[in-house]
């Protein structure tokens, strides 16, 4: 197993438009007047799509291109028959919001409980209704596998069935939906590139949220001894602080403490009674507060929080005015001025 989070950004990235794969460009967005005009601007797919209901069509799509994931919301103004297929090793999974009558994949229908799943080089048929969003994720089978195997602990065919529609709970299927439209709307407005650790990020959130979607049974809370738990929180600050430079992400803390991702989040939510994400982000705040207070170590603001792991000066800025109620420049003011 790798020591550091690596895997997640390496491998291949055919299904990105080149444009995309450049610092420039995170999210694509792309309108249509016509069906066939809306299948080719879906990047990474083979797809042909017929008009099936009467009237003028409009289409709109979003893109966020990941190391190896692409994460996207497609709207459709009329009824449409499509035939699809996804770049061979990679699993689609389909999340539709149905406003007027349900979609269909390969004759099975997509209720308001459902997701579909279909595997890359494999062409399926897909109905989807007049008025309709879907939210799609394509991930590259090789981030699928390692992250079931090295995060989740779990075997591939445990969470990933072979059947094209996936039974889930309802308002969890909705709060996934949302959280992909903040993330495509967060990117889009974005002035800057994302770096390498908030990509990795992404593509760990989005498949935990998938795994706990369609795997709700294993989601139970492991049976942890007390003082395991205590151990396990322990150990993951300590190797937080010893690796304050850079963020951690809970990926790499499942890796270096040999617990799958549901196990770490039992034992946070029993301990501290909040997320390791949270936590080890609050950790690396306060980190940096304490050297911002001290003014005969405090060089600039900036100097602080690249020593703390924190890059992204604006969301650093964002994140330590969230919890401490103050800007870091007038926490490093006040420390000058009290000298």
């Amino acid at each position: 197993m790798t020591s550091d989070l690596s895997w997640f950004g390496a491998g291949a990235v055919s299904s990105i438009p080149a444009t995309a794969r450049g610092e420039a460009v995170r999210v694509m967005t792309s309108v249509a007047h016509d069906a066939d005009e809306q299948a080719r601007n879906l990047h990474g797919w083979r797809q042909t799509y017929d008009q099936l209901s009467a009237g003028c069509f409009n289409g709109a799509l979003t893109e966020l291109f990941l190391d190896r994931m692409t994460v996207f919301r497609e709207a459709t103004s009329h009824a449409l028959r499509q035939t699809c297929e996804v770049q061979s090793d990679s699993y689609w999974f389909g999340i539709p919001l149905c406003r007027d009558g349900t979609g269909r994949v390969d004759a099975n229908v997509i209720g308001d409980r459902a997701l579909a799943v279909r595997p890359g080089g494999v062409e399926f048929e897909l109905i989807t209704p007049a008025d309709h969003e879907f939210f799609g994720i394509v991930v590259n089978g090789d981030l699928l596998r390692q992250y079931a195997a090295e995060v989740e602990r779990l075997g591939l065919a445990e969470t990933v069935p072979h059947a094209a529609v996936v039974p889930v709970d309802g308002e969890h299927k909705v709060q996934l939906c949302m959280s992909i439209r903040r993330m495509l709307d967060d990117g889009a407005a974005l002035d800057m590139p994302l770096s390498g650790f908030a990509r990795t990020h992404l593509q760990a959130s989005v498949l935990a949220a998938l795994f706990d979607l369609c795997s709700p049974e294993a989601a139970r809370p492991p049976a942890v001894a007390a003082r395991r738990r205590q151990a396990i929180v322990s150990d993951a600050r300590a190797y937080v602080l010893a690796n304050r430079d850079r963020p951690v992400g809970v990926p790499e803390l499942c890796e270096r403490l040999h617990v799958s991702r549901r196990t770490l989040q039992y034992c946070f939510q029993d301990v501290l009674g909040m997320s390791p994400a949270a936590y080890l982000r609050a950790i690396r705040l306060n980190g940096a507060r304490r050297d911002l207070c001290d003014a005969g170590r405090a060089q600039s603001v900036k100097d602080v929080a690249a020593a703390w792991g924190f890059w992204h000066l604006s969301q650093f800025a964002t994140d330590y005015r969230r919890l401490f109620g103050a800007r870091p420049s007038e926490t490093l003011q006040r420390a000058m001025a009290g000298r």
